[in-house]
């Protein structure tokens, strides 16, 4: 197999294992039942945290030097990253979760868009179609829970989507470089801003119930770092576009989580639609894998 052929299959596996390993976000949330400037808060020490553990794992001896070779860039990635945490979280304040996923679901057009204009990067035909076919599936999915929602809201939403799309772009103008380790600062600049937010005012800050704690550190400390850090990497391997789409996996995923365990029915729709997105990447998946395989026939060939 070619290098070049076996780094796009770990990007896959990254990617969408990432999005696997943070699907249960909205339900943990949830469950744990914090208001949204405290779960932002803990949110963000904690995650800042995980990833420090992660880095100094994966670094040993060159913890520091993961950080430094990161640059102004990996500042503006942290920043980016820090904007669509805080856009996901606040546009499920003010405005109907089925408008934020909705807009979220746009985040692989946006990566789309803005790596043709700012990286002269072309999208297959077969991308362009998972694309359509996953926002097709997406608004399924939310059909019954989207709305007009607020003009704040959904603002917040489209941070966010923006912001995913503009990170993944971002990441892709330092071929080679690992941008994960800058997601210890994002975390660090969504618990300053949560604390400005909610509790400048003199608010005190309270930890869930001890039967929740645990969630709380399960999610914080070990779900979103191990996730976005694998998510963080995908940009390393694929274009900015289909970590997006990946990344689509979590909205199916995790509707089916809160759909289990809260025993919330699904409409009939919303079914349909969450087949569709997963069919949909299983096909790309597929078709992907052939014209790999083929690719790599005519490399041995031409040895």
């Amino acid at each position: 197999m070619s290098p070049a052929l076996s780094r796009r299959r770990q990007g896959l596996a990254m990617t969408a294992g990432g999005a696997l390993v943070i699907s249960p976000d909205a339900l943990l949330i949830k469950l744990i039942g914090l208001p949204d400037a405290e779960i932002l808060l803990w949110r963000g020490l904690l995650t800042a945290l995980g990833f420090v553990i992660i880095v100094g794992l994966r670094q040993g001896r060159g913890f520091v030097a993961a950080y430094r070779r990161c640059g102004i860039t990996g500042v503006a990635v942290a920043l980016l990253f820090a904007g669509s945490t805080l856009g996901f979280v606040l546009g499920n304040q003010y405005t109907k979760g089925g408008n934020v996923l909705m807009i979220l679901a746009g985040a692989p057009l946006f990566a789309a868009l803005l790596s043709r204009l700012f990286l002269g990067e072309r999208q297959p035909l077969g991308t362009w179609l998972a694309i359509a076919a996953c926002l097709l599936g997406t608004a399924l999915i939310v059909g019954d829970d989207a709305g007009t929602g607020s003009l704040l809201g959904n603002g917040f939403a489209l941070l966010a989507a923006l912001s995913l799309a503009a990170n993944f772009t971002l990441c892709r103008t330092r071929p080679g470089i690992d941008m994960s380790p800058m997601l210890t600062l994002s975390g660090l600049i969504v618990a300053g801003l949560a604390a400005a937010y909610g509790l400048g005012g003199g608010a005190g800050l309270s930890w869930p119930p001890a039967e929740r704690l645990g969630l709380l550190l399960l999610l914080c400390l070990g779900l979103l770092p191990l996730g976005f850090t694998l998510i963080q990497r995908g940009p390393l391997y694929l274009p900015a576009a289909e970590v997006g789409l990946l990344m689509l996996l979590e909205v199916v995923v995790g509707s089916l989580w809160v759909w289990w365990l809260l025993a919330e029915r699904p409409a009939p729709l919303a079914l349909v639609g969450g087949a569709l997105v997963l069919g949909t990447l299983g096909l790309k998946g597929a078709f992907d894998l052939r014209r790999e395989r083929r690719l790599r026939r005519r490399v041995q060939e031409g040895k």
